[in-house]
């Protein structure tokens, strides 16, 4: 028995950690490729990309690729008859099948850990690479194309000269849906500040209309500070609940709840006096629907960090459930080719398992569906292999 669960898993990690290499390079590359790409990067800001990538490469290749060695191995195993002369010893097929069930459960709890470094760390280092490579960014599109804008601002220049922008206008667009500021001038330079998390317009000769409000003539040098996330167009501190480690998820929910139960305090306090008071008005005014939307907001990131846990969890052990249907089939089409058995797996996953797993996981997030109900792809796929392998059994 221990020669065979030596043999399976011998050929099994071989084809797992070549293929993963290759898959996590491929994946690598176009992630990489698509944030050069997107947010204009240099050379320099590209590699200090390159650790904060590997971890996300690796987040998408690892269910792949325990996918593909699975069906690897078992289909070689299964053409070489195999698995027939392990059943004329005796020895149930199983025996094949439990080392890489154990191996897939293993890199289904290291997916766990590399899931949650990946949305954390992963995700949070290309963004500040990002930021601090903000000023090499925005120059780098104004040389090549002249403009550069997200939904914060807009900003076109005639040409640039070394670090001066030429007749440039900046729009800076307002939240609150009025018309955007106007911001004119002879020269300007743009200063990114990392340490106060700004970024300063240095300003010759500038023309300011403030949205048709009111306008202004600055002679000479200006300075006027945008903070780093308007400039960038994030906003700040809306940081996503599907970038929080682990163990931010525990205290982030006990203080959303705490919000949850002041904001129904606060609403509960004001209808109370408006009704004492004979104000009825204030409760269909817009500062009611205000609070309204900022409680459904509350209530939506509740949501989104109570199904975040399950998510990661679910995510990882696809890993398990993808070997559980691979290995089975590979065996079971012993005479069919390698590709042709990934892709009778593959197709159904692609198919049922992933439409299932984003309706469960935007109607969890809604509220429409308990956390939990994001494994339900996974235990459909688990059904499906536990039928396929006590077919290989009895058969």
């Amino acid at each position: 028995m221990r020669i065979l669960t030596r043999y399976i898993l011998f050929d099994l990690l071989k084809v797992f950690l070549f293929t993963l290499l290759s898959m996590t390079v491929f994946v690598f590359l176009v992630l990489i490729g698509k944030e050069a790409v997107e947010n204009g990067l240099g050379l320099l800001p590209v590699l200090r990309l390159l650790p904060y990538m590997l971890p996300q490469a690796m987040q998408f290749a690892v269910p792949g690729t325990m996918l593909l060695a699975a069906t690897s191995v078992y289909g070689r195993i299964a053409a070489s008859n195999e698995i027939i002369a392990v059943k004329a010893l005796g020895i149930s097929p199983m025996v094949m099948l439990w080392p890489t069930l154990i191996l897939a459960t293993v890199v289904s709890f290291g997916a766990v850990v590399l899931n949650d470094v990946a949305v954390s760390w992963g995700h949070g280092g290309v963004q500040r690479v990002i930021f601090e490579s903000l000023e090499e960014i925005v120059y780098g599109r104004l040389r090549t194309t002249g403009s550069f804008s997200n939904n914060k601002l807009s900003v076109t220049v005639k040409k640039v000269v070394g670090k001066k922008l030429i007749q440039p206008t900046f729009l800076l667009f307002r939240d609150d849906g009025e018309a955007p500021w106007t911001i004119t001038a002879d020269e300007a330079e743009i200063r990114a500040d990392e340490e106060h998390a700004s970024v300063s317009l240095i300003l010759y000769n500038a023309d300011m209309d403030f949205g048709g409000n009111a306008k202004s003539t600055v002679p000479g040098e200006l300075k006027y500070d945008i903070s780093l996330a308007e400039f960038s167009g994030q906003h700040g501190g809306a940081r996503s609940p599907s970038n929080y480690p682990m163990r931010e998820i525990g205290p982030s929910k006990i203080r959303q709840k705490a919000l949850i139960a002041q904001l129904n305090q606060e609403m509960a306090a004001d209808a109370a006096l408006a009704m004492m008071t004979g104000r009825m008005v204030e409760l269909s005014q817009d500062s009611w629907q205000n609070k309204q939307n900022r409680l459904a907001g509350a209530h939506g990131k509740l949501y989104r960090l109570d199904v975040e846990p399950y998510r990661r969890w679910a995510n990882s052990f696809s890993c398990l459930c993808f070997v559980m249907i691979g290995a089975p089939m590979a065996i079971r089409r012993r005479h069919g080719e390698f590709w042709g058995s990934f892709f009778a797996c593959f197709l159904p996953i692609l198919l049922v398992y992933y439409p299932m797993l984003v309706g469960c996981l935007d109607a969890a997030k809604d509220g429409a569906l308990p956390p939990q109900a994001v494994w339900m792809g996974n235990l459909v796929l688990a059904i499906w292999g536990a039928w396929l392998m006590r077919r290989v059994v009895r058969f």
